[in-house]
């Protein structure tokens, strides 16, 4: 059984929340349609018209995508344009286009975890907040013999987390009544005649960001027709989440032993540096994609160093002034997204019992050379 498009996005953004993502930051689907089934999934960093020959020579029906491939408003659709040419390719080959960006940065466990993960930084933290999960009390009425099996369901798909401690419950017997009426199957009882049950009411707290994938767990663990439950929201903060991470190295190193540390890390031709070669390194700041906007945040949480994917000059300038290095590692060094999504995304869908796949682009997009 291959899963649809649809159903292969709910689990992506298990991942990668849609409400993680900047305000202006365009995600989502932003070519064709996901009401189809999808036999394969291609992961890829850009959308090039390279990318989109791969797609169909794979035979995939989807790509999933961490840069935009419409970015800038689109005033035509010309297909004589290189824009146009590439979205006439993909919508006459059925391929559709999903793209996760900076909630795909954000999120735990991804795109700047991966980064700092590479670099091998220990006790991350982030570099700055932009998010904090909404909570919310989960209330559901079970029949005792399957209050385990419920429970265990929500517990899995991400409910009952308190700050460090998992598997966080309320559970209170009583009796539930109810009456079913005509064109009913219940699970316990018979139509037309008022049944009483020994019920279990279990709470649970449920962040938004796996609030979806909560609710539809328990509703398919529990054995009743109609589910009785509740959601309430509370006024408390949950998780915080936001752009980039820092972290330590093992031990300290100078700058320029570092910049080759992150060129093996991310598997780029080159990089640019700021800063005395001998300067001693230790705590880092990472972030993937463009960062100058995030020069104080490194220096405010006490990095020797801040390595991200685009910095310009007077930003660099600022840096040097103000005694923070820096490693401009490129944008292609966000690639390490492909297989790691693809990896994760597949383990999801076997997991679900489809026979989906998801791979790795092989396309390099890097449009840099050096000479």
């Amino acid at each position: 059984m291959f899963a649809r498009g649809e159903t292969v996005i709910q689990l992506m953004e298990r991942l990668a929340p849609k409400h993680y993502a900047e305000p202006e930051d365009k995600i989502g689907l932003q070519v064709g349609s996901l009401r189809k089934e999808i036999r394969k999934v291609l992961v890829a960093l850009d959308v090039t018209p390279e990318v989109a020959e791969e797609a169909g020579a794979v035979g995939a029906e989807l790509i999933i995508a961490h840069h935009a491939v419409i970015y800038r408003p689109l005033t035509h659709l010309q297909t004589d344009t290189p824009a146009g040419a590439l979205a006439a390719n993909l919508l006459r080959r059925d391929i559709a286009v999903y793209v996760a960006h900076t909630n795909l940065d954000t999120a735990e466990g991804g795109m700047n975890d991966w980064m700092a993960e590479a670099l091998g930084l220990d006790g991350r933290g982030v570099l700055r907040e932009v998010h904090t999960d909404k909570l919310y009390k989960l209330v559901v009425y079970v029949p005792k013999d399957h209050q385990e099996a419920v429970r265990s369901a929500m517990f899995s798909a991400g409910a009952g987390w308190i700050g460090n401690y998992s598997h966080c419950s309320f559970n209170v017997e009583g009796t539930g009544t109810y009456l079913p009426r005509e064109g009913t199957d219940p699970y316990i009882g018979k139509q037309g005649k008022l049944e009483s049950v020994s019920e279990v009411r279990v709470e649970t707290v449920v962040p938004q960001s796996a609030q979806k994938a909560v609710v539809s767990a328990m509703l398919k663990a529990h054995p009743y027709e109609e589910v009785a439950y509740d959601l309430y929201p509370m006024d408390l903060k949950g998780r915080s989440f936001g752009l980039g991470r820092v972290g330590s190295l093992p031990q300290a190193e100078s700058l320029d032993a570092f910049a080759e540390r992150v060129k093996r890390a991310f598997d780029v031709p080159f990089v640019r540096v700021v800063g005395d070669g001998a300067k001693p390194i230790r705590k880092v700041a990472v972030l993937g994609g463009s960062g100058s906007r995030f020069i104080r945040n490194a220096m405010f949480a006490g990095a020797d160093v801040l390595v991200t994917g685009d910095i310009d000059y007077h930003t660099a300038h600022d840096a040097l002034v103000a005694g923070l290095a820096l490693v401009d590692s490129g944008h292609n060094a966000e690639k390490i997204m492909k297989a790691k999504v693809a990896d994760w995304l597949g383990e999801r869908l076997r997991e679900n019992g489809y026979a989906t796949e998801a791979v790795a682009s092989q396309v390099n997009t890097e449009p840099f050379r050096v000479l």
